[in-house]
């Protein structure tokens, strides 16, 4: 992610800070003055709250609505091309059929059939991309300024922190995956009856399951890519034409996405059988670990069936999703640039 150039030098991000950080200790040692003319517990409780009123409004000043803007995006693209694709890999995760088998199964559906589920991840997906963008941003740019951390411990902080916000979006994922499995078929038609159907069957807590290694899976992949996707980013020549600015984005996107996928494939593998169930008791993940791996033959092979499918659909869509989320960005700063420059002219 290219990021503003107070987060790439040292000098800008302390001479930013300064001002945020005087009007800061201002705005606490007002707060301590008024409240030595109150009693010691609601002196306390005056200044706790001025505190958490001051980080409030110093976190949330740091996110800028354009990268949500750009990440949602990015996302909207990337699902209308490559839903067909998870399908296939998704039949062959469930089922740990061969890919052939698979294509016959979802053959014999039907079109009508292929993009079914699709609502779910294409809204998950627009508002999982925004939150990831724009909470790491905005999440890094605090800790940077604000405390200023270093740059590495900023992004694997920010990482976390955004796919941890990413795992509330969980329904989505859980709602894809009954409307994908044919055993379901029967119990609702689409993404509306599926939400019907579970809360009031099951509850709330249903649409959950399978959490743990959701979470684990959106914070680690969050950190690692955006750490590699930025020393890439840092690393690369820099392109003057938009077309091979483009496809140098696409490239590195798409490689640094397949990569971090298939390290973290076993944890979906997970996912999936744990999100098969509707009703049960839930399994713990290390359980469902080892389950999966007796029913697989007791070979750790068997967990990466389908990862080829899925590391080309990573390619595919990540790269997209990079080279979308770029071109947005820089969409973006060039009509700002424009308005300030209007702006300047007119005074």
């Amino acid at each position: 992610m290219k990021v503003d150039g107070v987060l790439d030098k040292n000098d800008s991000v302390i001479a930013k800070s300064e001002p945020a950080i005087t009007a800061t200790a201002t705005a606490a040692a007002a707060a301590v003055t008024t409240a030595t003319a109150l009693t010691p517990v609601t002196a306390t409780l005056a200044i706790r709250a001025n505190h958490d009123s001051i980080f409030l409004e110093r976190f949330f000043g740091a996110f800028q609505w354009e990268e949500f803007a750009c990440g949602c995006g990015s996302a909207f693209v990337n699902i209308c091309v490559t839903y067909p694709i998870y399908k296939l890999i998704f039949r062959q995760m469930l089922h740990g059929v061969p890919v052939s088998s698979a294509m016959l199964q979802l053959r014999h559906e039907g079109l009508g059939f292929l993009y079914r589920g699709m609502l779910p991840p294409l809204a998950q997906k627009t508002i999982s991309l925004s939150i990831m963008f724009g909470v790491f941003d905005g999440t890094r740019r605090y800790l940077v300024e604000d405390y200023r951390f270093n740059d590495y411990g900023a992004k694997v902080i920010a990482g976390v922190v955004a796919g941890s916000a990413e795992s509330i979006l969980l329904p989505f994922e859980r709602v894809q995956t009954l409307l994908a499995d044919s055993k379901f078929h029967r119990y609702f038609s689409n993404t509306p009856s599926a939400f019907r159907y579970v809360v009031t069957n099951y509850g709330f807590r249903e649409l959950y399951r399978g959490i743990e290694p959701v979470f684990w899976r959106n914070g680690l992949s969050n950190a690692l890519f955006f750490m590699l996707r930025e020393e890439a980013s840092n690393r690369l020549p820099k392109r003057k034409s938009v077309s091979t600015r483009t496809a140098q984005e696409f490239i590195a996107g798409a490689v640094i996405g397949a990569s971090i996928s298939t390290l973290f494939y076993p944890l979906n593998v997970i996912k999936v059988s744990l999100q098969s169930e509707m009703g049960q008791l839930t399994e713990g993940s290390w359980h469902a670990c080892k389950r999966i791996y007796r029913e697989r033959d007791s070979r750790i092979a068997n967990f990466y069936r389908g990862c080829a499918f899925n590391t080309g659909r990573s390619f595919i869509s990540w790269g997209i999703m990079n080279a979308a989320y770029e071109n947005l960005k820089n969409l973006m700063s060039q009509r700002e640039l424009k308005s300030k420059l209007t702006a300047m002219q007119q005074r």
